[in-house]
């Protein structure tokens, strides 16, 4: 079975994939979970945080065999890392997130969408090198049909996000492309607007792209489900 890397977004860290790794070696899978610089465990600097090192990180854990899956924002980290070296990855699976467009930073391209569901909730540093997501919204909008223990687990470990990631874009993502790909978009997401995972999925085969009628944290909401999703693109 396959060597997964999961890849979590803005304001989280690898805690957020505590029940999908159990289902994930339910299936015989090897699950493990990283936290990208600044988020989870790992101390760096707010200053030192870049989509560059947020690339590193991913490559730094994976081998030419391992599935990466970016939920979110991860899905700029995890492009940005096979645009630097397709060759450590066997298969890109996007979950609900951000497919970049060469030229647009995350932040543009969330102005794209057709909606702004996360904006009401973004609290700027006085410093404006990171936000945070005000944890009395933050249940509506990532964790609305989340188990209310796991929305507990959840809002006490949301952290800064830096935000020169998020205003970073990739020149070109051509040799990413040539890594397989996967898109799993969810039907009831309050982050980023199902209508906008359609938009940027609207040229992908339909054999490599389908839906999950969840909100935006599947991991907690149904992590069987997205489990068995997994498995079901680890195995086209």
């Amino acid at each position: 079975m396959a060597d997964v890397l999961l890849v979590h977004g803005a304001c989280h860290g690898g805690w957020c994939w505590r029940d999908t790794i159990p289902a994930l070696q339910a299936r015989g899978h090897r699950p493990r979970a990283i936290d990208l610089p600044g988020h989870g465990a790992d101390r760096t600097p707010v200053a030192e945080v870049t989509l560059d090192a947020y690339a590193d990180a991913v490559l730094a854990a994976s081998t030419p065999d391992t599935v990466v899956i970016g939920h979110s924002m991860g899905g700029y980290a995890i492009t940005a890392a096979a645009q630097k070296d397709p060759s450590r990855f066997g298969q890109l699976i996007y979950l609900c997130a951000y497919v970049p467009v060469p030229g647009k930073s995350l932040a543009e391209m969330r102005r794209m969408a057709p909606r702004q569901p996360l904006l009401p909730a973004v609290r700027l540093a006085g410093d404006g090198r990171s936000f945070t997501v005000d944890p009395s919204l933050a249940p509506g909008i990532f964790y609305q049909d989340c188990p209310p223990e796991a929305l507990a687990y959840a809002l006490a470990r949301l952290c800064p996000q830096a935000v020169a990631p998020t205003a970073a874009a990739l020149d070109s993502i051509d040799r990413a492309l040539t890594v397989p790909r996967h898109y799993i978009r969810c039907r009831q997401d309050g982050t980023i607007p199902y209508e906008f995972q359609c938009e940027m999925t609207a040229d992908w085969p339909e054999s490599q792209v389908e839906d999950m009628d969840c909100g935006h944290s599947p991991f907690f909401a149904d992590p069987d489900g997205l489990a068995r999703r997994i498995d079901a693109a680890i195995r086209s």
